[in-house]
């Protein structure tokens, strides 16, 4: 389990670090366009393989591996992290459908919402109660789902599944025992023999021969995939561990606000009076939410003293 934020000096460095992983997680999209080129599937292969290799090195230099070898000795902890791998791999590949399919507004509509699923699945799953403001917030969210869905008769698949996959991952990796970087590996780890056999099956497993970028640059790409992968979440963990929760809570809007930016502006996607008035119901709610997260820090902070 990741330690709790450290106060003092390292809240400035954890800040920096906190704000560089969710800075590089909204720059996602531009990385999945340069290798558009090369089936979703395929990628996501990739993406698996390349990540546990990593990950795998990352934790050879921290000399880790006794964590990772007591892990796989708990079976009940596997068996969550079994399933957090499912949710991961759904939400990796619906990310990269997205933007080969050049739906990245849609993915920013999913990580908006995301925060508000965690809030509502502890309710409905773990029985927490929200207060008043919270309860607002969820229900902003839903109205603004509920809008778009009305006014433009489809249901916007792309970014509720996200939403729901990273929200269920979240859930599942709250159960669980074991550091940020050793689960993903595990994760990985159980996802790459299926990935590897896919790989060694499909026709062209760094792309086409024949595409807008050279074969090389290709291969190299995905092969850079792991790391892309592994270092926000790097990052991520060493901003966990200096800075209060509610701070890098705020930290997480970054994200799918370069989403939405990239998608508007360097991709040209369509936003919709529909869309518009959709993701303004979501950002009242996520300010509200915000809003309350900066009040209960500022109550336990003043406790503190």
């Amino acid at each position: 389990m990741t330690p709790g934020p450290t106060p003092g000096r390292g809240v400035p460095f954890g800040l920096l670090m906190g704000v560089g992983a969710y800075t590089i997680w909204g720059l996602f999209p531009i990385y999945f366009k340069v290798v558009g080129e090369v089936a979703a599937l395929t990628v996501l292969a990739h993406r698996i393989v390349w990540s546990m290799v990593f990950l795998a090195l990352v934790l050879t230099l921290k000399r880790n591996w006794r964590r990772v070898r007591t892990t796989l000795r708990d079976r009940p902890l596997m068996g969550r992290l079994a399933l957090s791998s499912l949710m991961i791999a759904l939400n990796w590949g619906i990310f990269i459908v997205a933007v080969e399919r050049a739906r990245v507004l849609d993915a920013s509509f999913g990580y908006f919402i995301s925060p508000l699923v965690s809030v509502a699945l502890g309710v409905v799953v773990l029985g927490e109660r929200l207060r008043r403001r919270e309860w607002i917030a969820v229900g902003l969210a839903g109205i603004g789902i509920a809008y778009r869905v009305a006014a433009s008769g489809t249901v916007p698949w792309i970014g509720i599944t996200l939403a729901l996959s990273f929200a269920f991952y979240g859930l599942m990796r709250k159960t669980t025992t074991v550091d940020a970087v050793e689960g993903l590996f595990i994760e990985a780890a159980l996802l790459a023999p299926l990935a590897t056999i896919y790989l060694a099956l499909v026709a062209d497993p760094f792309g086409p021969a024949a595409g807008t970028l050279p074969a090389a640059w290709l291969q190299v790409l995905l092969v850079v995939s792991g790391p892309v992968t592994a270092l926000p979440l790097i990052l991520f963990v060493a901003a966990a561990r200096r800075i209060p929760l509610a701070m890098l809570g705020l930290l997480q809007f970054i994200t799918p606000s370069g989403q939405f930016l990239l998608a508007a502006f360097a991709y040209q996607e369509p936003v919709a009076g529909a869309t518009l008035a959709s993701f303004i119901c979501i950002w009242c709610g996520l300010a509200l939410y915000a809003f309350d997260l900066a009040v209960r820090q500022r109550k336990q902070h003043d406790r503190g003293r």
